[in-house]
């Protein structure tokens, strides 16, 4: 199971670099959309294998959050880049959150409380729910902007982005049906992310207030 992590880390830069390069890349959407699909299924597939053949590592157990975490991130900056305040607001909300809750559950560790914090439903619903959005999301040529969205223009400046590739964008236009519902997924797993770290900062409050 560790080698699908390290795949999973190393297929980050390989993302990141085929995100800008080479300029002229026709196919530019559907294979990222299919490297970070790849990635996410990975990160379902070598737990499953860890469980069944009842292999875990140390650092393995360290690496694979870390390495989910690294993939939708990018992801995440990535497309904040290209539509902007739609994309970028429910990406920081995310995004933080992942922050403060490995903050969390390291200091719960050294109080000797993590079991407090392990991951729960919401937690594990918001992480399938990401990945499957910007899957869908990388699958949207860079020319297709947010005015294919048609709820996009009631939200004034946030609904205005997209810039990229025109030819691109235009060539692959039978795609933008796809951006609308991978942003309105997002939105929902910002929602979720919010209500999911609470549930872990409510277990995590005693402890925080010296009660325990």
């Amino acid at each position: 199971p560790n080698y699908l992590t390290y795949i999973r880390c190393l297929s980050i830069p390989i993302f990141m670099v085929l995100c800008y390069y080479p300029v002229s890349f026709p196919n530019r959407a559907p294979v990222l959309s299919l490297i970070f699909a790849l990635a996410s299924i990975t990160d379902w597939f070598d737990g499953f294998l860890a469980r069944r053949w009842d292999i875990t590592s140390p650092f393995g157990a360290f690496l694979d959050p870390v390495a989910d975490k690294l993939m939708v991130s990018t992801a995440l900056i990535l497309l904040a880049g290209r539509y902007g305040g739609i994309v970028a607001i429910p990406s920081a909300i995310i995004m933080a959150r992942e922050v403060g809750v490995s903050a969390l559950r390291e200091w719960m560790a050294q109080q000797g409380k993590r079991d407090s914090v392990k991951v729960g439903m919401q937690g594990k619903v918001k992480a399938a729910l990401t990945m499957i959005s910007l899957t869908i999301m990388l699958l949207v040529p860079e020319g297709v902007g947010l005015e294919t969205v048609t709820w996009a223009k009631f939200l004034g400046p946030l609904g205005v982005g997209g810039a990229g590739n025109i030819a691109e964008g235009v060539a692959n236009a039978g795609w933008s049906f796809m951006l609308g519902p991978s942003l309105l997924m997002l939105f929902a797993s910002a929602i979720i992310t919010v209500t999911s770290g609470s549930v872990y900062f409510r277990a995590a409050l005693p402890v925080l207030l010296g009660k325990e």
